[in-house]
């Protein structure tokens, strides 16, 4: 199969708030989230001075915290949020958030990283990237998402975009209202007021699909589409636009036009080689920049 770039590697198998955290120290803030109280931070911090070890090392040993303790002291002491299963409507699905140091997540930071290279780092305007595939169930939304969340633990100001107006996913993959959104900007019955803010993810906002048009290839291909992404690079380093399956309908097609680049995904024993080639000749029909594949395989 022939592709404008080479094919990406990747495999996949299967936080709080920092607001003022980065100026306190790990005990500090670990008192301050309620892992221990001010009397065991003391504790910690003689047993320490006794052995000449680190702070989290000796609560440890003193068994008054766990690793994931430290690691998200540590993770808010350099501002970088991520989740406790059971604090957040945040799927657990959406691994960046809750697993930021497996194996798993680090595969997705490399493919981030990849993306910066070839896209996001090699012009001022090149803000936004369309994230397709050729069939449903390949994991598009949660390749989607997950991305989302490394870009914005990167410190890049990210907006997440759910241009799936007829399968929408991202609002309950975030836990977010889906009353409003792009459905809703795109008829002029809301403006910018629709994208959220997610919480304890600091940098990290989405645009829900909104409520289900019965127009949805009509409204993507509006004017006012190419002018929204436009306006929100001013205001975002990185814009994901999650959009539907290709066998389904054309919507992708119209919304590679206005977002510029597109990354593919695929998915092992599932995706027919004779429909990526398809896709990849519509995304050159609509002069869209392919960065490449990805193999999701979780």
């Amino acid at each position: 199969m022939n592709s404008p770039s080479p094919k990406l590697p990747f495999t996949l198998s299967g936080s709080g708030d920092i607001t003022n955290d980065s100026d306190l120290s790990i005990g500090a803030i670990l008192v301050k989230s309620g892992k221990l109280t001010g009397a065991d931070s003391e504790r910690i911090r003689r047993y320490q001075k006794e052995l000449n070890i680190r702070f989290g090392d000796a609560a440890i040993e003193l068994g008054l915290l766990t690793s994931a303790d430290i690691e998200l002291a540590l993770s808010r002491q350099f501002e970088f949020p991520y989740l406790l299963r059971g604090e957040s409507p945040i799927s657990e699905s959406v691994l960046a958030a809750y697993e930021p140091f497996t194996r798993r997540v680090e595969s997705i930071r490399a493919l981030r990283n990849q993306l910066m290279w070839r896209w996001f780092d090699t012009g001022s305007t090149r803000r936004s990237l369309v994230i397709t595939g050729a069939e449903r169930q390949i994991g598009r939304s949660f390749i989607a998402s997950n991305l989302a969340v490394v870009f914005s633990q990167q410190g890049q100001r990210t907006l997440l975009i759910d241009a799936d107006l007829r399968n929408p996913s991202q609002h309950q993959l975030f836990g977010l209202e889906n009353r409003i959104g792009l459905s809703s900007i795109l008829s002029g019955r809301n403006g910018l007021d629709a994208i959220q803010t997610v919480p304890k993810l600091a940098n990290l906002s989405v645009l829900t699909a909104g409520a289900p048009p019965p127009n949805p290839l009509e409204l993507l291909g509006r004017p006012i589409f190419g002018h929204l992404i436009e306006e929100l690079g001013a205001s975002y380093d990185v814009i994901l636009v999650d959009s539907p399956a290709t066998e389904e309908c054309s919507d992708a097609q119209t919304i590679a036009t206005k977002s510029g680049a597109a990354l593919i995904i695929t998915q092992q024993n599932v995706s027919r080689v004779d429909k990526v080639r398809k896709l990849i000749d519509l995304l050159s029909d609509a002069r869209t920049h392919l960065l490449g594949t990805v193999l999701n395989d979780f």
